[in-house]
């Protein structure tokens, strides 16, 4: 898939999840997967404040995430601006299958909730 970033290629990492900008405050946006499992059902999204949307999901507002049982937190990377969290979000969401579980396994290989590892 051109113009793509492999799994293996895949930027990310846990940061901060706010940046000090000539004394101003900007919030992270997050790329976030959630599994019902380990190579199970997915939901790829973005938000601006991750672990209110984590929990979101686990309470069953989302549609897709209620029905599949959909829980656990096993990638995020956060973004500076919503642009660049939009892009990445839509492009990852047209990668191969194949290509989401090798990103996820990357740095979570036994896809472990990684809730706690989210910055405050």
């Amino acid at each position: 898939m051109a113009g793509q970033e492999a799994p293996g290629q895949a930027r990310g990492g846990v940061h901060l999840s706010l940046t000090l900008v000539r004394k101003t405050w900007i919030m992270a946006h997050y790329v976030y997967i959630m599994a019902s499992r380990p190579c199970g059902a997915i939901y790829i999204g973005r938000t601006g404040n991750l672990a209110a949307r984590v929990e979101a999901h686990r309470a069953g507002l989302s549609m897709h995430t209620a029905k599949y049982k959909i829980r656990t937190l096993v990638w995020f990377e956060a973004h500076d601006d919503f642009a660049s969290s939009l892009q990445r979000e839509r492009a990852i969401k047209r990668w191969p299958r194949a290509w989401k579980n090798a990103l996820i396994a990357e740095r979570n290989p036994d896809w472990q909730d990684v809730t706690a590892h989210i910055p405050f």
